[in-house]
């Protein structure tokens, strides 16, 4: 039995972080884990420019309702849920994700919640578990599955290292010299291939 595990942002929809920084303007909150890997610094950098701006949670969401998958993200989900196992692994949070996730066929998400008052101002975040990436791959070999693992920035290598097989799909420059052992996808067709080349499915 095989499972594929695929980063969220970057790989099946935009970025939330930088489209809601080109909405409002702050350039602050276009830094994603392509740009910083400590992911505790980042969020708290995070939700102080929120606090700071006056802006909250229904902001947030009014931006993601306008997104879409990337162009040929629906398709490719499709094809590949009718050949493996699938489980998009994420750092996005479930008040973030639900119109992305209706769009996508409704796939199986595993990912994190924000702590948010009444009037939608987020307090903190809550990790659903600690480098949650890389432990969900290890319980899924610890069921006897072959795993691979699929993203892009530097929260995904830790998952990447721990399947069977890890590949990266349109990663930054910066992130493809530091981690040289995975191959790069930069098509959908291309990281078909690579999931297919590393499976043993069929």
């Amino acid at each position: 039995m095989q499972i594929v595990c695929l980063d969220l942002e970057g790989v099946l929809v935009p970025e939330i972080w930088i489209e809601f920084s080109n909405r409002t303007g702050i350039p602050e909150l276009s830094k994603t884990t392509r740009d910083e890997p400590d992911y505790d610094k980042l969020m708290r950098g995070r939700i102080a420019i929120l606090n700071r701006e006056g802006l909250g949670l229904p902001d947030i969401r009014k931006v993601i309702e306008g997104m879409q998958p990337l162009e040929g993200a629906r398709e490719f989900l499709e094809w590949l849920r009718s050949y493996s196992q699938v489980v998009i692994l994420s750092d996005t949070y479930y008040e973030f994700a639900e119109p992305l996730m209706r769009q996508l066929g409704w796939p199986t998400l595993f990912c994190h919640e924000l702590v948010a008052d009444e009037s939608g101002r987020v307090r903190d975040y809550r990790l659903r578990l600690r480098d949650q990436k890389r432990e969900s791959v290890k319980a899924f070999r610890k069921l006897k599955f072959h795993t691979v693992a699929a993203g892009d920035s530097y929260n995904d290598t830790t998952m990447l290292a721990e399947a069977h097989a890890g590949i990266l799909f349109r990663p930054p420059e910066n992130v493809a010299t530091e981690f040289p052992q995975y191959p790069v996808a930069n098509t959908y067709e291309e990281l078909r291939a690579e999931i297919v080349a590393a499976s043993r499915v069929r």
